[in-house]
């Protein structure tokens, strides 16, 4: 990995100067020059950059803010004129010498152009609550990725103990909590480049040539192909041009960190572009096993994307997109971050076992960052696909297709007990998925009044197991089990090597017809009616089989290795159709007040449980493979409002209310591999979210975001019980009134950046320096509330600070949680539930150091 780095270092070292030396070879004919001055104070701009529109001729200013352009081209003609700090501008030319002012981009808030309505539009005019965060906010911010959304947008929630099992969720609604289930969808839709990504895992990506990131919260269904009952991210790349334009990027940080990306893109013909970009990163291993004396948990990342646009008239625009990236990290394994004493009998306590065992952590704190895992830990993640979009202006509107297929690839081994004793030797859940989707759409005007879209959407799935998923126990599984004095448990190797093998296939078809119309009543009063309709199929086929472990026919004993592992197989299939819809009136009372109030109903598909299923008396609980529909009632009055021309200040107000809310619980039986799905009667969220930014002189920039989050189990009269509970006389408990997982009743974000104009090295440019701060409340880490899987409120402090030159050269130094906040992120209770749970935790203090050039 390191020499493929290194080679794409070196590559980007030679081809740059050849492709920047390359728009330095103009057509000889005439000249024309010029100056480019400050607007209000005169002052000449020393490296802007002027270049002909359509055409790779361009030159930059001078010491004395002057340029030369020669060209074969016959005025008038059209030049883009850009500089760091500045607003681009483009001026037609019909002089052989002109004076060019450029202003500042700091009087006033530019207006974020957004496209989640499928049409371009100012965020602060559309009523939906979304934050958007632009790319070269990503950029600057070093070392981003998904993960850092929630520092920015605190109502977006994101667990991940391995890149498969990672829940994101919008105001704590949209994917179970814990470890993944695959028989059920997310209910956060993500998108990039208008195509769905069905599996969670492709969150684990590496931002690169991102444009925007548009978070949109509460229910999506009847403008994104995929329904969403708790929100969508709507990613978007930067396009190809057909001006040669580049970008190199090398960050270092510490703990071997080193991360390449890099994009180039040009025309090939007059009417053909293509971009590629690719992204390289590495680190090492914020944890270290002694038992196999390596780190664990790194970074290992390598992706590449490509891009080609066609643009055959100036009606029709053709872009085809194919992407791979592939993961290859040490990991991952966590440390046991504390012991729960259950309701069961002294001796099948944790702590009592270990004893038994001989064995003692070689830690005393979690924070050590110390592992001692007996099983080699891998985690191959490899995604990939490609796709084709179609934009075809018709009449006054837009028809727009997108087709798609992707792939994923899970290779994983983990240590499912976390520790060094032969508990479970092996699990190793592989994966295979495929999926195809196709999205055909018209967005346009009716009428003067009325706009809107409509749209037909299919995606089809196809997730097997690949070929066989494996979980094994090992020689120290009998005391685990053990749930009796009988002297039977300690046979000789009655559980060594004793596992099972299963083979899983699920078959998922979504199709869908979604339509919303904006109809504008008068000039300040809009409503906006959406209707959709979902049908959703899925076929599912499990069989498990034991093998391994002492080979007898007593009974007793065989009874005994069934308390771990047993036989199971099922097929069924589930079918369900529904309309869902909403309705929005937004009054725009004037260009610096936008309300809005917004009433949807919204259904999360129909589940099955893939993961294997309870027993109970020995039988297989059948009636639990299929899960219900969830189905959100959802209520939002909110206001976007500019307060000066310099501010932006907005507040929401929402409540939901869902029924049959789909949730994953945990067993004490190691078979069921990763808990299984259940209903939860009814569930409430409601809440507060404020944010806003202002810029104060033309040196400063402050935003923020603060929200309140209420979340609770109205009805779970049947839930399993929690860890402490275990053993207890009840396997299920009444947790009604309870919290919902992962959700902090308070979490904000704040932060604030300087510039100020300088040079360095001789280069003119801009200095700035930032700082900003993400927190959250305490919150409950497990889907039954628990008073000992509750994880601690925290901070934490991110700063950068660096130079822009106005030649393209961008250096800067970042650092994240500075303070070095010692933190959990989940609590996970081992199988078995012993007692042990892990803890996942969060990153300590890592800085590193940026260069990038572009132009």
């Amino acid at each position: 990995m390191k020499k493929i780095l290194n080679s794409i270092v070196i590559l980007g070292a030679i081809l740059l100067p050849f492709i920047s030396s390359a728009q330095d070879k103009p057509i000889i004919n005439a000249t024309v020059s010029g100056k480019v001055i400050d607007a209000i104070t005169n002052e000449a701009l020393i490296g802007a950059t002027v270049s002909i529109k359509g055409t790779t001729n361009g030159a930059n200013t001078d010491a004395n803010g002057e340029f030369a352009l020669i060209t074969g081209q016959k005025l008038p003609f059209t030049v883009i004129v850009s500089y760091v700090g500045y607003i681009k501008r483009e001026i037609v030319i019909t002089e052989s010498k002109v004076e060019i002012k450029l202003e500042q981009d700091v009087n006033k808030l530019a207006d974020v152009v957004v496209s989640s309505r499928r049409r371009q539009e100012a965020v602060q005019d559309i009523p939906i609550p979304i934050s958007v965060i632009r790319g070269t906010t990503a950029e600057d911010a070093g070392a981003f990725n998904v993960n850092r959304l929630k520092e920015l947008v605190p109502t977006v929630q994101l667990y991940a103990s391995n890149a498969r099992n990672t829940t994101l969720n919008i105001r704590g609604l949209g994917s179970t909590f814990g470890l993944t289930n695959d028989g059920i969808d997310p209910g956060v839709g993500f998108y990039v480049d208008g195509v769905y990504y069905a599996r969670p895992a492709a969150t684990a990506l590496d931002f690169v040539d991102i444009d925007r990131v548009e978070v949109l919260r509460g229910p999506q269904g009847t403008l994104f192909g995929k329904n969403t009952t708790a929100g969508a991210f709507n990613i978007t790349t930067r396009e190809a041009s057909f001006d040669p334009t580049a970008s190199f990027e090398l960050s270092y940080g510490n703990y071997g960190y080193i991360q390449a990306k890099g994009s180039l893109s040009g025309g090939l013909t007059k009417k053909l572009a293509a971009r590629i970009s690719f992204s390289g990163t590495q680190r090492d291993g914020l944890l270290y096993n002694i038992k196999t004396q390596q780190h664990q948990n790194d970074i290992n990342n390598l992706g590449f994307r490509g891009q080609l646009l066609y643009t055959p008239t100036d009606k029709i625009k053709i872009t085809f997109i194919a992407d791979v990236t592939d993961q290859k990290p040490n990991g991952y394994g966590w440390p046991v971050a504390g012991v729960v004493t259950t309701k069961r009998a002294a001796y099948r306590q944790f702590n009592a076992i270990i004893k038994d065992l001989n064995y003692t952590l070689p830690y005393s704190s979690p924070f050590e960052r110390i592992v001692d895992l007996d099983t080699p830990s891998k985690a191959d993640n490899q995604l990939g696909g490609a796709s084709v979009n179609a934009d075809i202006k018709i009449g006054n509107g837009t028809l727009t297709s997108t087709s798609a297929w992707r792939y994923w690839q899970w290779t994983p081994l983990n240590d499912r007990d976390y520790t060094g004793l032969p508990i479970f030797t092996i699990s190793s859940g592989n994966s295979k998925h495929e999926q195809w989707s196709q999205e055909i759409r018209y967005s346009g005007k009716v009428s003067s009044k009325v706009s809107g879209v409509v749209g037909l959407f299919g995606l089809w799935q196809d997730l097997n197991s690949d070929p066989v998923q494996t979980e094994e126990a090992g020689s120290a599984q009998w005391r685990f089990a053990q749930s009796s004095t009988s002297a039977l448990w300690k046979t000789p190797g009655l559980f060594d090597n004793f596992g099972i093998r299963t083979t899983n296939r699920i078959q998922s078809t979504s199709l869908a017809a979604f339509s919303q119309i904006d109809w504008a009543i008068t000039e300040k009063i809009h409503l906006l009616p959406g209707v959709r309709y979902n049908y959703d199929k899925k076929v599912a086929n499990y069989k498990r089989e034991t093998y391994g472990g002492l080979q007898t026919t007593d009974a007793a004993l065989i009874a005994l290795k069934n308390a771990v592992y047993t036989n199971q197989a099922f097929d069924t299939e589930a079918t369900n159709g529904n309309f869902s819809g909403q309705l929005t009136l937004q009054y725009k009372a004037n260009k610096n007040i936008n309300a809005y109030a917004t009433f949807a109903s919204s259904y999360k598909p129909i589940g099955i449980n893939i993961g294997g299923l309870p027993t109970a008396n020995g039988q297989v609980l059948i009636d639990l493979a299929k899960v219900k529909p969830e189905f959100v009632k959802h209520i939002e009055v909110g206001v976007k409002t500019k307060p000066t021309s310099n501010s932006i200040l907005n507040v929401v107000f929402f409540d939901d209310e869902i029924k049959d809310y789909q949730t994953q619980v945990q067993t004490p039986e190691p078979g069921v591999n990763r808990g299984y799905l259940a209903n939860a009667e009814k569930v409430r969220v409601r809440g507060v979210e404020v944010d806003g930014n202002i810029r104060i002189s033309n040196h400063f920039t402050f935003n923020g975001a603060l929200a309140y989050t209420d979340g609770k189990y109205v009805s779970f009269t049947n839930a399993p019980v929690p860890l402490e509970e275990v053993g207890g006389a009840q396997a299920f408990k009444d947790v009604s009134g309870g919290r919902l997982p992962g959700i902090s009743k308070w979490s904000g974000s704040f932060g604030v950046e300087a510039t100020t104009k300088g040079s360095l090295l001789g280069l003119k440019g801009n200095y700035f320096a930032a700082v900003d701060v993400y927190f959250r409340s305490e919150f409950s880490s497990s889907p039954s509330p628990s008073q000992f899987l509750n994880i601690d409120g925290y901070s934490l402090l991110n700063s950068r600070v660096g130079f822009r030159a106005s030649n393209g050269i961008s250096l800067f130094v970042w650092g994240r949680n500075l303070a070095n906040k010692d933190y959990f992120e989940q609590l996970l209770a081992a199988p078995g539930s012993a007692g042990q749970y892990a803890g996942i935790l969060g990153d300590p203090r890592t800085y590193g150091t940026t260069l990038r050039y572009s132009f």
